[in-house]
């Protein structure tokens, strides 16, 4: 796989020779994105929503350069073969000190949601099963079960809930 390094990557921007596509979540997204950056999430990727504008790179990025990657399969499934991943995505972007642009008002990334809402939930469950009956316990094994399951099957149900609710919704 074709990748770009984060010094290249801004100075092609710099140059305009690059079609930069994000496949982060809209919420990610919306949180912050590296200016210029088109939102097209993977979770809902379809290659034929990304049209290679001529005399550009398509540069496709993430948080880290997982999710870039799949996309970048799709996109050569479809016939797009000069997809270039953005290693390290955003988090390296960031960390070179180069400008994104930020809206401290939108809701937190969807995973950070689901950690606190889980571990909110365990600590209530063992507060709970101290002060009052042992039952609540329960709450806490549940919450274990259900993030251990998540990491098993790659999906989350607790998340697919949270998006539901009106301030995740794009």
């Amino acid at each position: 796989m074709r990748e770009i390094e984060t010094s290249a990557l801004k100075a092609a921007m710099d140059r305009g020779e690059v079609q930069l596509i994000d496949v982060r979540e809209p919420g990610e997204f919306a949180r912050e994105h590296i200016p210029g950056a088109r939102l097209v999430p993977l979770s809902s990727f379809d290659a034929s929503q990304v049209q290679p504008e001529p005399g550009k790179r398509l540069v496709v990025h993430c948080l880290s350069g997982n999710r870039s990657a799949k996309a970048i399969e799709k996109l050569r499934a479809a016939g797009i073969a000069e997809a270039v991943n953005f290693t390290g995505g955003i988090t390296a972007w960031k960390q070179a000190g180069f400008p994104i642009a930020e809206n401290r008002k939108a809701p937190l990334p969807i995973m950070r949601q689901v950690q606190i809402t889980a571990g909110s939930l365990a600590l209530l469950g063992v507060v709970l099963g101290f002060a009052f009956h042992p039952g609540f316990f329960l709450l806490s094994g549940a919450i274990g079960a259900g993030l251990m399951l998540s990491g098993i099957t790659g999906s989350c149900m607790m998340a697919t809930l949270l998006m539901k609710l009106p301030y995740n919704r794009a």
